[in-house]
């Protein structure tokens, strides 16, 4: 691989570190600032509300100005919001704490570009495979954001200010990496404007359709069920949190590590029969998990819906390459991250009250409709022109 798909691979690593991070301790310093019980997790949706509301301006920023300075200077902004965080944890500053994480999540829609600049930068072949690459940073930032908590237990006097204090060298790190590994100009830079089709002609295409609902679907049913998962394994089950902190793990590792093949699979076997294969996991994941609610259905249910992302998101990251030329790839981009960031967001934000009113089950079966969905418009389209 080019040495530009390893440096982003490093930099994702090192910046995607904030939302694991988040995940792991937002809830904890939320319950610590403020007495609201209600609010506690209010910093972990914040973080997924900025990352949907900054998809669409990070594209058309990266159209206007380039990548190179786009991405050199959000990790700058990272690295102000994490030191603001910091500050925020020192001072029990509840709102300034959540403003940051919120900022977190606008430094997150901008990391999500760099599948597009790795992708674009090998031959049209072999994009699949570099998309799938980009998901296995995911793996090092889920070790290394919980990981910046032991700074917490290090430095007792600062607490969780001392975690984001390191997470803002994390930010630099990943600055100095794309300083080296980007090249200098513009990724747009020598494209015809006049080469644009209009957006109506662009959205006529159904296999633009379908990669977008792949890559949603991945996100809004993973994040739907995952969300709600240790909830209902304690709260409505009575299981231990270490039981579920397990299943989130393995669950974890089930959506990134089948990058290694992942990407190799679409050569071999085509867009058509990844999605459709994703499919069939996720189906299998929604019988497993409501069939019972054992500690193994969770946990089989959770390592398959992984697995199903996994197929899901990189079947349509791929086939979304297909679907426009270079003057239009940040606005078909952008485009594509606010359908599945969106989705991202009201999947995470709607799961917890959904549990609680209508049970496991219930929620299982409210994803069937989005799935269905998918799968008439995979039937729909012919496999021959969803060739690699």
């Amino acid at each position: 691989m080019p040495a530009l798909i390893w440096g982003l691979m490093l930099a994702q690593a090192l910046a995607l570190s904030a939302a694991p991070l988040m995940v792991f301790a937002g809830g904890i310093i939320g319950s610590q600032l403020q007495s609201d019980p209600r609010f506690s997790t209010l910093p972990v949706a914040a973080m997924i509300i900025g990352t949907a509301l900054a998809v669409l301006p990070a594209s058309q920023l990266a159209g206007r100005f380039g990548r190179r300075p786009l991405f050199l200077f959000s990790m700058v902004f990272g690295c102000c919001a994490a030191m603001a965080a910091a500050l925020s944890v020192y001072l029990q500053s509840f709102w300034a704490f959540t403003f940051s994480a919120l900022c977190f999540g606008a430094v997150g829609a901008v990391v999500q570009q760099f599948r597009f600049v790795a992708m674009a930068a090998v031959p049209a072949v072999q994009t699949p495979v570099v998309a799938a690459r980009l998901l296995l940073a995911g793996i090092v930032s889920a070790f290394l954001g919980p990981e910046l908590t032991r700074l917490a237990t290090w430095l007792p006097h600062w607490g969780f200010a001392a975690s984001f204090s390191g997470l803002a060298l994390f930010f630099i790190l990943a600055a100095g990496v794309l300083w080296w590994f980007m090249p200098q100009q513009n990724v747009t830079q020598g494209v015809q404007r006049d080469d644009s089709r209009p957006l109506a002609e662009l959205l006529q295409q159904p296999v633009l359709w379908l990669a977008m609902l792949s890559a949603a679907c991945a996100y809004g049913v993973m994040a739907y069920i995952m969300t709600a998962t240790p909830l209902s394994m304690t709260q409505g089950m009575g299981y231990e949190l270490s039981d579920a902190k397990w299943v989130i793990q393995s669950h974890i590792a089930a959506m990134f590590l089948p990058s290694l093949i992942s990407g190799h699979l679409i050569r071999w076997a085509g867009h058509w029969w990844m999605i459709m294969t994703g499919l069939t996991v996720m189906a299998a994941c929604l019988i497993i998990a409501w069939f019972d609610q054992t500690i193994f259905h969770y946990w089989l249910g959770l390592v398959l819906l992984g697995l199903g992302w996994n197929l899901l998101f990189v079947a349509g990251t791929s086939l979304l390459s297909q679907c426009y030329r270079p003057a239009e790839a940040t606005r078909v981009q952008g485009i594509n991250d606010l359908g599945v960031f969106g989705a991202q967001a009201v999947g995470a934000l709607a799961s917890g009250a959904v549990v609680l009113l209508i049970g496991w089950q219930g929620l299982l079966l409210t994803t069937v409709p989005a799935l269905l969905l998918l799968l008439v418009m995979l039937l729909r389209m012919p496999r021959t022109s969803l060739s690699v």
